[in-house]
């Protein structure tokens, strides 16, 4: 799924509680061809009413803020069905920190101290409709997805709680409709978590993803 862009170009915001972290995230942004930086917030409440309000295409996305975690915002726009793409730009380089983050509907994380080209690629790849992450994180990535023994590991790792109560509907045989109804989400929303879900499962098609959901033991609820 690719974002609404604006005659081709990425709107991005940038939400952390330091000004420098903002202004430095900015400049290393300002003069990338087809990307602008449209706003930036610096709580939890500034970042949900900004993203409402401006409709980034991406937006990056400290974990700590003031009243809330930036995984609680990411949970809430992802919730309400909001196209932003969420990207996290964190110093927490444990696997907690990285499981919860995807869990709640980011498609990306990246770790302070990536380089403004290491940035610039993860916004447009993003905004392509494709699931990122930074170098310093990658191992751990890996180490989850061929299912190394770490604390809190789920046989899906990079997918949200709605996407999941998504992914076991489906393997259960619901369509779009049936599965919107279920959850009490509107059909455009379950369209948009179904094609990211996709992405992030590296599902060609929602027939693979079933069978996977289903060898992994999802689908067997009640009809």
């Amino acid at each position: 799924m690719l974002c609404g862009m604006h005659g081709g170009t990425i709107r991005v915001m940038v939400v952390d509680d330091h000004p420098v972290v903002r202004d430095g995230v900015t400049a290393a942004l300002a003069r990338r061809a087809g990307i602008d930086v449209i706003g930036d917030a610096g709580s939890k409440a500034e970042a949900i009413e900004a993203a409402r309000r401006l409709r980034p295409d991406v937006m990056l996305v400290d974990l700590h803020m003031p009243g809330g975690s930036g995984v609680d915002a990411i949970r809430e726009l992802t919730r309400a069905g909001a196209t932003t793409r969420c990207i996290v730009l964190t110093m927490d380089d444990d696997d907690e920190s990285l499981q919860a983050a995807m869990r709640a509907g980011a498609c990306g994380y990246l770790l302070k101290g990536s380089r403004g080209e290491e940035i610039e690629r993860a916004v447009r790849a993003a905004a392509a409709g494709e699931v990122v992450f930074g170098a310093g994180v990658a191992d751990q990535v890996k180490a989850l997805f061929d299912g190394a023994p770490r604390a809190g590991t789920r046989k899906f790792p990079a997918l949200s709680d709605p996407e999941l109560d998504i992914l076991d509907l489906l393997a259960m045989g619901h369509d779009n409709a049936a599965i919107a109804r279920r959850l009490q989400l509107a059909p455009k929303t379950v369209r948009n978590q179904i094609s990211l879900m996709l992405t992030k499962m590296g599902a060609a098609d929602r027939a693979a993803a079933v069978a996977a959901a289903r060898d992994a033991g999802l689908g067997r609820g009640c009809e």
